[in-house]
């Protein structure tokens, strides 16, 4: 009976992992078709979009441009809009907001400029005056993070064939990310879990 109600729990769980997978699908394929017909590409695998810094900001700077507040007055209620669906409440663990620089000047110099381009691009998304609802605001305030990475994660340029090389490619190291998490992590324990629990007498493997 132990073995039988595992089964019935190992089964559950794998088809809720199933439900996950599909939903990134899902959730990707709704932000591509969001960004339809606009200058703004979803990575097809993360399903995140970036902005360069340079757009966004002057050198050195973590003050928004009149630019660039434009820019993300459009595209960001289109990607956060998606996330922020109801079809997806129960998915999304995390919208993660991440600045980038490139390799000049130190780490920790880097890593303030960075945080600061981030929190930046945070608190222009949880204004209510550029294009979210309250409504919106009070669920991305639930699962907003706000990330530097100074330059630990840079962007190498590409030889002929498509193949980073060791240089840096500094303009696009230069950049905010905005992704998600879904609850994926969750679910990894809680397969461990029934993995773990799946033990018949005598201690060998079911």
């Amino acid at each position: 009976l132990e073995i039988e109600n595992a089964q019935k729990e190992l089964a559950a769980t794998k088809s809720e992992l199933q439900d996950i997978v599909g939903i990134r699908t899902d959730i990707i394929g709704a932000l591509q078709g969001a960004f339809n017909n606009t200058g703004m590409k979803v990575d097809a695998q993360t399903g995140s979009i970036t902005f360069s810094s340079d757009v966004l900001f002057q050198f050195g700077s973590y003050a928004l441009t009149e630019e660039s507040e434009a820019v993300l007055q459009e595209m960001i209620p289109k990607y956060l809009g998606v996330l922020l669906q109801d079809q997806y409440r129960g998915y999304i663990a995390e919208i993660i907001i991440e600045g980038h620089t490139d390799t000049q000047s130190s780490y920790r110099t880097n890593m303030e400029l960075s945080c600061n381009r981030a929190e930046a691009v945070a608190e222009f998304c949880l204004d209510a005056e550029n294009g979210l609802s309250e409504e919106q605001i009070l669920r991305l305030q639930q699962l907003l993070t706000v990330n530097g990475r100074s330059f630990s994660s840079p962007v190498y340029i590409k030889d002929g064939s498509g193949n980073p090389t060791s240089e840096v490619d500094m303009e696009a190291s230069r950049r905010v990310e905005i992704k998600f998490r879904l609850k994926e992590d969750e679910m990894i324990e809680k397969i461990t879990g029934v993995l773990n629990g799946q033990q018949v007498p005598g201690g060998s493997a079911e």
